[in-house]
Formats: C-alpha cells, structure tokens, sequence
C-alpha cells in the first residue's frame, strides 16, 4: 500500500479533491463518503485498515468541503454530488476492471452513497451505512421552519471515545463549525424524498459500535 495521495478532477461546479490510498493490485475497492462539513483526510485510519485488507481506497472531498472546490457547505443538489463521486469511481475503475467496489458511507455519506447506489447499484458488490441521514428526518424541516438557523456546535464527545479524535476535529481548519446553510438543508429533504420512493434493498444488517 503506498500513502495518501491527493489530486483534483474536475467536477460538475467545481474542481474536485480525490484521496487516494493506492494499492498496485486490489482485491476490492472502497469508496469512502464523508459525511457534513467534514472531509477525506480525517478517514485515514478507515483507510489504512482497508487497506491493510487488500483495498485501494479512494474518495472525493465534496462540493463545498474539505480540498474541494465551492462555497463552503453549500449543496444545492444532492444528485449533482453523486455525480462527482461517479466522476471518481469511474476513473479507479477504469485503472482495475472487474475489481469489486464496496461503498462506504458515513452520516451524510451515508445519504449519498445510498443514492449513489439506487442510480449504479449494478457495479456495487457491498453497501455499507454508518449512521446513515436516511430515513424520515424532521429535524431538518423544523430548522427551515425557524427565521433563523441556529449555530450549535457538535458535541466532540459523540465522535469517539479518544477525546483526541474531538480535539482533532476542532482544530481541523478544512472541517466546518458554522450553521447549516438553508438550500443544504432544502436540497436534503428533496434528495431523501428520492431515496425513500426507491427502489430499495435487499439487506443484511449488523450492528457495530463504530467509536474507538
């Protein structure tokens, strides 16, 4: 496994950051999808454990975040980032057909990646969800029912019971500590409306306590 590298591609609004945990010959590939205000670089020990594995790992910063090109947070198409992340996919596939991709998505990644496999479920072999944002979400109607929408910071505590991985995440500059923003929060309600009409999987579910 060689170390991460970072390269840009360009997106549909922007330019594109992609991390790539390299691997000359995979037994699978694994997409990894951030989740909100977050990006790639904080995954790398996800990565190295694919890795360790067999996996070339690889992933986009999205739209807004991280390396990534676009105002920060600001998603006013959830289709439009899957797009990208196609964008992404189809280049590592192109460098290992007939290798097996397995999709991993956390929290908001959680949300495209499953729409990433409703629209190319035919080259997926795995779907994995951490803490997904699927499923009925009111709180994201009860913050656009506000005037205004309130600057809550994340409690650190929930991220891992290492208190240095919340440490980590607040001095992260490339991580985002300000409010959502109203079409991010807009643009999610009308993708999870897509998502719930399907189509839909068949699944085996495991529960697994993520925090180390």
């Amino acid at each position: 496994m060689s170390e991460q590298k970072i390269s840009f591609i360009k997106g549909g609004h922007g330019d594109i950051a992609v991390h790539d945990w390299g691997h000359d010959r995979p037994r699978f590939l694994a997409l990894l999808v951030h989740g909100y205000g977050e990006h790639l670089g904080r995954y790398q020990y996800v990565a190295r454990t694919l890795a360790a594995q067999g996996a070339r790992v690889f992933g986009p910063d999205h739209l807004g975040h991280g390396l990534s090109q676009g105002e920060r947070v600001l998603i006013e198409d959830y289709d439009a980032v899957v797009d990208d992340v196609h964008r992404v996919v189809e280049h590592f596939q192109q460098l290992h057909p007939d290798v097996p991709l397995v999709v991993i998505g956390h929290s908001m990644g959680g949300m495209i990646a499953t729409r990433y496999t409703q629209r190319y479920r035919e080259g997926i072999r795995a779907l994995v969800l951490s803490g997904p944002l699927i499923g009925e979400r009111t709180l994201i109607s009860d913050l656009l029912d506000l005037p205004a929408i309130p600057n809550e910071p994340l409690d650190t505590a929930t991220l891992s019971r290492d208190p240095a991985v919340g440490e980590a995440y607040q001095a992260d500059p490339l991580v985002w500590h300000g409010p959502f923003k109203r079409p991010t929060l807009r643009a999610m309600q009308q993708i999870l409306a897509k998502i719930n009409a399907g189509p839909g999987f068949r699944r085996a579910a495991y529960a697994v306590d993520t925090r180390r």
